[in-house]
């Protein structure tokens, strides 16, 4: 199906529930510009889902119409192919919030987890501020069970969003809507339901607690200083974050360090000289130079240190 038919089927099966305005379905749409990775083809298919609804209705739609579907947050933790991706994407902006005098936050999956940090802290309500300067959605945060070190200068455990959380609506594979709790999901670290389901969050309530904004405040900036000197700029050098998966007992960037790899690039796709363990797009990096990189590093650490490394983050669409 060309793109324009594609659109034409999305269009016609949601047209008894939420309509998909035809207008809304972009085609042929380039995706590098919605990830922190500033890499990837063009999307045969982009809509916009501006509330969970519409994100349901997208999926619903393209189920019903037989088109493939993805959903795409903040576009971190992905590179997506050069040649870019079939059927649907759909970009989730859904980013609606509230909270309730008795600490109730509820907000919608697309909401970037940056601006509820913000909102919530400036409110004197704690349970988010040590995930600042994460690049994520909510519903990725709930993905992967988003994790920081507790705040300076002992930072002596993992804090994860599954603490805080208290219920969210999902979408689920088989199509249903239903609110689940933290059972269903089964989080685990860098891990849950999600990884292993085709459900979608539509939004999430958490559970805060009242607290100091000048305390609230100090967290942030000891966190945005502690991650600005281990972890490159994402507004000069985008990436998608860490590249390859934690090795129990030792780091995957210490290991690449120790092979010489800082600074080693392919193209315009470079490790980075200050975390071994992320790559950055210099400018015009392609996915190809990525995935060559990843392979040279993979191969280096095999054959110094016995090893193999995993990548941690999705390679989606076609190479």
């Amino acid at each position: 199906m060309t793109p324009a038919q594609i659109a034409d089927a999305l269009a016609a099966a949601a047209a008894s529930s939420l309509p998909l305005e035809r207008r809304r379905l972009l085609l042929s749409a380039p995706l590098a510009p919605f990830t922190t990775f500033r890499i990837g083809g063009p999307a045969d298919v982009l809509f916009e889902a501006h509330t969970a609804d519409e994100l349901a209705t997208a999926i619903t739609a393209a189920k019903q119409a037989g088109i493939p579907w993805f959903v795409l947050g903040l576009g971190a933790n992905v590179l997506i192919g050069d040649r870019g991706m079939r059927g649907l994407v759909i970009r989730n902006a859904a980013s609606g919030h509230t909270m309730s005098p008795s600490g109730m936050l509820w907000t919608e999956s697309g909401a970037i987890m940056q601006d509820v940090v913000l909102d919530t802290v400036r409110a004197g309500w704690s349970g988010l501020e040590h995930y600042i300067g994460i690049p994520s959605t909510v519903g990725g945060a709930l993905w992967q069970n988003l994790h920081f070190l507790s705040p300076a200068p002992e930072r002596e455990r993992t804090m994860f969003i599954a603490e805080v959380f208290e219920q969210c609506e999902i979408l689920t594979e088989e199509g249903e809507r239903r609110v689940v709790d933290a059972d269903y999901i089964q989080f685990g670290y860098d891990d849950t339901v999600f990884h292993h389901r085709r459900d979608v969050v539509l939004s999430a309530t958490f559970r805060l607690t009242k607290a100091d904004p000048a305390r609230l405040h100090q967290i942030l900036q000891e966190n945005l200083a502690w991650r600005g000197s281990r972890h490159p700029w994402l507004q000069v050098h985008p990436s998608a974050g860490s590249i390859f998966k934690k090795i129990e007992g030792v780091g995957a960037g210490r290991l690449i360090d120790q092979c010489g790899l800082k600074g080693f690039r392919v193209g315009d796709a470079q490790i980075s000289h200050i975390h071994a363990n992320i790559l950055v797009n210099l400018g015009h990096a392609t996915a190809a130079d990525v995935r060559t990189l990843v392979a040279h590093a993979q191969a280096a650490v095999k054959e110094r240190f016995g090893y193999e490394l995993h990548p941690e983050v999705g390679f989606i669409g076609e190479f």
